[in-house]
């Protein structure tokens, strides 16, 4: 018999594994890095504060450059004004100031409040105790206002003012309200001014602080009082139309909404910076 054939066994020709490689500790601590920074709060902080930037940006693509829109106060308010504050009398209510001060949107808040005292000489705000102990409280700075009558005595209307309110340390100096004859010659309400303004000044050692709207300032105080800081009322206007050494304050806006206040409010910018600021304020 032929001898039987083999059966050829085809081998698969044998693969070594190769040992794998150890991955660089370099690599290792980059990539843990990266994870920390990922993952960490602050991260999404900073992405969440550009991402914030660019949509405000966006927002504010073909607006008038001199103001910006602040949708939780309802009002445009001018850039380049970093104080900024209220004035409050019994128009707006009861105050929750503890809400007015928590306010916030970006980096404006209330900083600063004038309050309405008195008004000719028998008028006394009936919220003006509780606005001037309370506002105080929570750190909002306060100045003190007189709503001013020229046919009356300018110095009686002054002593009526300070038997109302008491000017302490750390607050704004006392502001005089003018903003109509009252049927009397620009002269002699200049003249009743004056003495207000001496009264204050000679009581509190603290220079008084005059009120009024532009249109009244240039047909009637321009030319005047020219040693005393003005806080000027112009609204809607991209700058105040006035010397700036002449104003410390401007009253830009009468419709700001504020929480913790159930009606509109006057919005006002102060000229200057903190520690302009503070220098005005009684020492």
């Amino acid at each position: 018999m032929p001898p039987a054939k083999r059966k050829t066994i085809n081998r698969k020709p044998s693969i070594r594994k190769k040992k794998s490689q150890p991955f660089p500790m370099a690599w290792k601590v980059a990539i843990a890095g990266l994870l920390l920074i990922l993952f960490s709060p602050l991260y999404y902080g900073y992405v969440l504060k550009g991402f914030v930037a660019t949509w405000r940006w966006v927002k504010d693509w073909g607006q008038d450059p001199n103001y910006r829109t602040y949708e939780s106060f309802n009002i445009k308010i001018p850039k380049k004004y970093s104080i900024h504050g209220i004035d409050v009398s019994y128009y707006q209510g009861k105050i929750n100031w503890q809400q007015v001060k928590q306010m916030k949107e970006d980096e404006v808040s209330i900083r600063f409040a004038f309050i309405k005292a008195t008004e000719g000489l028998l008028l006394v705000d009936p919220y003006f105790q509780r606005n001037w102990r309370e506002a105080p409280k929570v750190g909002i700075v306060c100045g003190a206002y007189h709503f001013f009558r020229p046919q009356k005595n300018g110095k009686a209307q002054a002593k009526f003012f300070l038997q109302v309110v008491h000017i302490e340390k750390g607050d704004l100096p006392p502001v005089v309200d003018i903003e109509s004859l009252d049927g009397v010659s620009p002269l002699k309400m200049r003249a009743e001014l004056s003495d207000f303004l001496n009264e204050v000044e000679r009581k509190t050692k603290v220079r008084p602080m005059i009120y009024t709207g532009l249109k009244f300032y240039e047909d009637y105080l321009a030319a005047h009082f020219e040693e005393y800081p003005f806080w000027v009322a112009h609204y809607y206007q991209p700058q105040l139309r006035l010397a700036s050494r002449r104003w410390k304050f401007w009253q830009h806006s009468d419709k700001a909404k504020i929480n913790g206040i159930g009606h509109v409010v006057d919005f006002n910018a102060f000229n200057g910076d903190s520690i302009q600021f503070e220098q005005m304020r009684n020492p």
